[in-house]
């Protein structure tokens, strides 16, 4: 079991019970440290290895309330210290409650450098590391806890995909508002593959499909799940079961809100309204299931989850709650029958209008025989008062005095007196309006604390409606779209037959679709040539979007598809704004290769375009013909799925990479009409022989005489012959204009009187001999 230490700066320390610092420090055992935070629905984490001094990190990442992430982190971790604030959550403190009764002593984390949360862990961990002097206990207190190692940690059924994928492959995008009311309240989501995938009826299955995004699994079990479900929803003959199933998803509320709100007993009616068309609409959602094939776990699961319980709170909140009279006396009020005593005394209130003209009559008979009428008024809180009409003599405070009885206050021209009589019915009926509303208040906390005992049953519909929801609104998504379900299998090939991009066939009036095959020993590398603006971009965020697809459990833009164990996807296609990172271009996309190249792994897919055209194109082609070669000498269990696009066809014109089997040379067909190039976006076998850069430099506009120019020096530089500037004579064009100059010279009479040798000096050849200077 664990036990509580504290620190000196506010946190709170989980470590093994009955260990001192003494024994620690003997203690020859490596030594797992983990630091934790929780924070509106977001976990980050991060822990210290001794055992080879290393430092792992996990990218904040949803989790709910109950940290059902964390407990796995820990049980794959194994931590032996775990570290937190001391002003943690309430979901927080109930899970190392939690974790103390199930004598659970290790928590796990995740964390990264771009996430607050991973960075305030990984400071806690530190200032621990460094009080504990873990792995340097017996060194100079001037030595420092060592870290050689840092790596990113992620879940083991988890797929690995950093920040820069999500945003090249546009799974997310967010874009502002359009309407000016909510310019400054909010954003939305804009054309995504999470934009044209979440069609979810409420706001809690959103959520869960967000997370489902952020947390693509390898897990087979879990996708086969989904999948079944999505295969029996894009069935036509179950559209009517999908109907009827959403329409009763759309009056599902957040339930945990609403218990909340019943445990801080700061209920409104609109809660009891929305917790009863919740109950109420979860039956329904039951009840149609049950009649649904039970074979697939979601449908058996939710026939079983779904207990009687929740008949038994819908039918007694609908047999409590005067939704009517609630609505309009804005409070909570109950239905006749419920409590004797409320109903007396209900009676009592009703009945209570005629009552009281009568005793007005009686009281008038009393009064001076100036006073027109009265009436008597029940007022909460002050109880029975006589009223009767300010009189023209009553013009001071001393005129209101009647004998008989006591002046209470003046208002609106009326004055309010407490007689005998009102006394008596003080007596007799008491407050009836807060007697009423305090029993009421009190039946009311007696339904929240029943339904409070239920609350494991309410959290039971919340998690599978919301798991229910994701899967039919991938299901409408599929239907619409023509997917088609994927195969999962636990080997390392990835097959697309006539794969389409996602997004971009929602654009394009015509796409063309293109196939995919990369097996366990042949085609793992793929280099793609072919001109800008043939589609290779394209061809490689659309094989990433469908293996994402699949690892969510969703169906694919394809006609058939396989696809293999893939535990992560690396990109280096697009360089994130540079400004705020304090990096270059060229340094973010190394960063990025690099991230490629260290993490990937037999099972990845990496994704490359145009790397290296960010520095001297010799050392690009440098860098990138070294990092394909690395993946090429690799035995092939360790070659990930790589798909390369370039324009370095020197590439393969110069040999630079190793003859291997794993490497696959693609290209983009186009076709040249005259002087237009037809870009046909069909994939096949072979190299591009030229990037055709003349004719994309004509289709973007270039002016015609630039074109022309940079054809001439192309091809000057391409066959080694030297390159002459336009705006500069070439040597010939010098050497006549020399020849010219000097012939006229050598015809001059200089024995002719009237030679004006001057003459020719100034205005033939010092203007001839200035302008081939300037030329030079």
């Amino acid at each position: 079991m664990a036990s509580l230490e504290s620190l000196g700066g506010g946190g709170l320390v989980f470590g093994p019970p009955g260990m001192n610092e003494d024994e620690e420090e003997e203690e020859d055992q490596s030594v797992v440290l983990l630091s934790v935070l929780a924070q509106q629905g977001q976990v980050g984490l991060c822990f210290y290895d001794s055992k080879d001094s290393s430092l792992h990190y996990m990218m904040d990442t949803p989790d709910n309330y109950e940290l059902h992430l964390l407990a796995r982190v820990i049980l794959e971790v194994s931590p032996h210290v775990i570290i937190t604030s001391a002003k943690q959550e309430l979901c927080m403190t109930r899970f190392l409650q939690q974790l103390e009764r199930e004598k659970m002593s290790y928590l796990s984390s995740c964390m990264s450098f771009d996430s607050p949360l991973m960075l305030r862990a990984v400071g806690a961990l530190l200032k621990c590391l460094d009080r504990r002097r873990v792995g340097v206990e017996l060194e100079d207190s001037s030595v420092g806890v060592p870290i050689l190692q840092f790596h990113a940690y992620t879940l083991k059924s988890v797929v690995c995909i950093d920040r820069d994928t999500y945003s090249v492959l546009q799974i997310f995008k967010s874009e502002l508002h359009p309407s000016v009311y909510k310019l400054h309240s909010g954003e939305k989501e804009g054309l995504s593959l999470y934009g044209i995938l979440n069609r979810c009826r409420c706001k809690f299955g959103s959520k869960l499909l967000r997370q489902w995004f952020m947390r693509p699994t390898q897990d087979l079990a879990v996708l086969h799940r989904r999948q079944e479900v999505i295969r029996f929803f894009t069935s036509p003959r179950n559209s009517d079961a999908l109907s009827t199933l959403q329409a009763s998803l759309r009056n599902i509320t957040n339930i945990p809100t609403l218990l909340r709100r019943m445990s801080l007993s700061h209920t409104k009616v609109t809660d009891w309204q929305s917790l009863y068309k919740t109950v109420y609409n979860a039956v329904c959602i039951r009840d149609t299931v049950r009649h649904l094939p039970q074979s697939i776990q979601l449908f058996r699961d939710i026939s079983e989850g779904f207990s009687d319980d929740l008949h038994h709170v819908a039918s007694l909140i609908s047999r409590v709650v005067d939704f009517e009279t609630s609505i309009a006396e804005k409070r909570f009020s109950i239905k006749p029958n419920v409590d004797p005593a409320i109903d007396e005394k209900k009676r009592k209130m009703m009945g209570l209008s005629d009552f009281l003209t009568d005793v007005a009559r009686r009281e008038l008979e009393h009064l001076d025989a100036r006073i027109p009428s009265c009436c008597v008024i029940y007022i909460p809180l002050i109880g029975f008062l006589l009223s009767v009409p300010r009189l023209p003599s009553m013009v001071e405070k001393e005129d209101f005095y009647i004998e008989g009885l006591d002046f209470m206050f003046l208002s609106e021209d009326r004055l309010h007196y407490r007689s005998q009589r009102t006394k008596e019915l003080d007596d007799l009926l008491g407050d009836l309006h807060c007697d009423i509303r305090d029993m009421e208040t009190a039946v009311m906390t007696q339904l929240q604390n029943t339904i409070l005992e239920k609350s494991i049953s309410l959290y039971k519909v919340l998690d599978l409606t919301a798991e229910l929801d994701c899967l039919m609104a991938m299901s409408r998504a599929s239907q619409e779209y023509s997917y088609t379900s994927p195969k999962m299998a636990s080997h390392r090939t990835i097959t697309v037959t006539q794969g389409r991009h996602p997004l971009l066939e929602l654009c394009s009036p015509m796409f063309v679709a293109n196939a995919f095959q990369s097996s366990e020993l042949q085609g793992r590398v793929k280099m793609i040539t072919g001109p800008n603006s043939s589609g290779k971009s394209i061809y490689l965020k659309q094989v990433g979007l469908i293996v994402f697809m699949a690892l969510i459990g969703s169906d694919v833009p394809a006609k058939e598809a396989e696809i293999g164990l893939v535990d992560g996807i690396f990109t280096r296609m697009q360089s994130r704004e540079s400004v705020s990172v304090g990096l270059s271009t060229f340094m973010i996309d190394l960063n990025q290769m690099a991230q490629a190249l260290n993490s990937s792994t037999g099972n990845s897919l990496v994704l490359i375009d145009e790397f290296g055209k960010g520095t001297n194109s010799v050392d690009g082609l440098s860098l990138l013909a070294a990092s394909v070669s690395h993946w090429l000498r690799k035995a092939p269990g360790d070659v990930p799925h790589v798909l390369l696009a370039t324009n370095f066809h020197s590439l393969l014109q110069l040999g630079l990479l190793p003859s291997s089997g794993l490497l696959s040379l693609l290209t983009l067909e186009t076709a040249v009409d005259g002087d237009e190039l037809v870009f046909l976006y069909q994939l096949k076998e072979g190299i591009c022989q030229s990037s055709y850069a003349a004719n994309i430099a004509t289709l973007a506009g270039l002016p015609t005489s630039i074109v022309q120019r940079g054809v001439e020096v192309s091809d000057l530089y391409r066959t080694g012959r030297p390159i002459k500037r336009i705006d500069k004579a070439s040597s010939d064009e010098q050497a006549n204009r020399c020849r010219s100059v000097v012939e006229r010279f050598l015809n001059l009479d200089l024995e002719d009187k009237d030679l004006d040798l001057q003459h020719f000096m100034k205005e033939e050849l010092l203007p001839s001999a200035g302008e081939l200077l300037n030329l030079s």
